[in-house]
């Protein structure tokens, strides 16, 4: 047979055939190796990992339309400067107060692992019994616009006072006999304290909405830089800041934080070393009622009114919060917590108008559970928190 017009002899002829028929052979062999690699790996695919990377995309890229249109080709409704400043400011107040709620989850979950679904009505029970016994009075008597300082001071305490007796009851009764049982077992007794409280302060006061006084220090708008802002806004802002400082040095600087982290870390040894663990536990509980409180009368400063329910929604989004952060990590409660007053001010008017949906500020509360979710597809642990040990997941 010739090759290339080459004529060889017949034995070199039949060498030639021989290499030919290898290198077919081995052409066909490894392309069925590759074929069955091919299939194997197809199959072998992670689809729902696949799926959740094509999901990011479609958000991310959802998101980036939405500012642009905004931003660059003005859709939607037509935003002055000091439009945008207020969405910030009123942001970051609410944050603030979703912050304070969220120290309470993550605090708990920190040091016991569970999830306090209760804790929404701890921040109810402080507001409604200092409506009603406090703050009223106050305002029918000229106190509070007088002295609105002291005023608002024993508003405070009375609310943290209420807060914590309620948290440290839940804690006694409902969840302390608990401390051993399945993690499931704690997260139904949550749920079922959450509708106790709700129901028991309903009775207690009533099921209809009841009005906050606001002192008139905090009432109409103060104009800081040319930009008019509520002062009930600024105010609630700038305490919740302070709340916030002062609760990292309790937890950092005092021997009742060191005993609480040393808990959170691991009860039995810290129970070696000396510490009341049941002790330190009730405390934790007591401290983030107390933040709880003081969200609650904040909230009623801004709102102007208080009923039995106001703690659903709130320690919804507190946890969603306190999940956005790094749940057990207290920087990251308050770093979620103002992140997410921020997303639900902004998202809206930048992004939702953007992509044309209609009633954008109305789905502010969506907005909040939209970001719960993406937050566990892109990071389930969280801002600054750390990925958890198979022990502590």
């Amino acid at each position: 047979m010739p090759v290339g017009g080459i004529r060889f002899s017949s034995s070199v002829q039949t060498e030639l055939d021989a290499v030919l028929d290898r290198i077919l052979q081995s052409f066909t062999i490894d392309r069925a190796i590759g074929v069955d690699y091919m299939t194997k790996r197809f199959k072998d695919l992670d689809w729902v990992g696949v799926a959740l990377w094509v999901f990011r995309a479609v958000i991310i890229v959802l998101i980036i339309y939405g500012v642009i249109a905004k931003v660059f080709f003005g859709v939607g409704t037509t935003y002055q400067t000091s439009d945008w400043a207020t969405f910030l400011v009123s942001g970051l107040s609410q944050g603030s107060l979703y912050a304070l709620i969220a120290l309470g989850y993550t605090m708990v979950y920190g040091i016991l692992f569970m999830i306090n679904f209760a804790h929404g009505e701890f921040f109810m029970s402080g507001a409604m019994t200092t409506a009603v016994f406090v703050a009223a009075p106050m305002a029918a008597s000229g106190f509070l616009d007088a002295q609105p300082i002291i005023g608002l001071l024993a508003i405070i305490v009375v609310a943290m006072l209420v807060a914590m007796g309620v948290a440290l009851l839940t804690e006694r009764i409902a969840y302390r006999p608990l401390r051993r049982a399945p993690r499931l077992v704690p997260l139904i007794t949550a749920i079922g304290a959450s509708f106790f409280w709700q129901y028991f302060f309903r009775g207690l006061y009533g099921g209809e909405i009841i009005p906050f006084p606001v002192p008139t220090l905090l009432q109409g708008r103060i104009s800081i830089f040319g930009f008019d802002f509520l002062r009930a806004r600024l105010g609630v802002m700038v305490a919740s800041l302070l709340m916030l400082l002062a609760l990292y040095i309790l937890v950092q600087r005092t021997r009742t934080g060191k005993a609480i982290r040393a808990v959170a870390e691991d009860k039995d040894v810290a129970s070696l070393m000396g510490i009341n663990v049941d002790r330190t536990i009730a405390i934790t509980f007591m401290v983030g009622a107390a933040m709880a409180a003081i969200a609650a009368v904040f909230w009623g400063l801004v709102f102007r009114q208080v009923h039995f329910f106001m703690g659903f929604t709130p320690g919804i989004k507190a946890f969603t919060a306190a999940v956005l952060g790094g749940i057990g990590s207290i920087p990251g409660a308050a770093l979620g917590g103002l992140f997410l007053g921020v997303i639900e001010s902004l998202g809206p008017p930048l992004v939702l108008e953007g992509l044309g949906v209609p009633g954008a500020h109305q789905l502010k509360d969506a907005t909040a559970f939209i970001l719960l979710v993406l937050v566990l597809i892109f990071r389930p642990q969280g801002i600054v928190g750390e990925k958890l040990s198979e022990e502590k997941a």
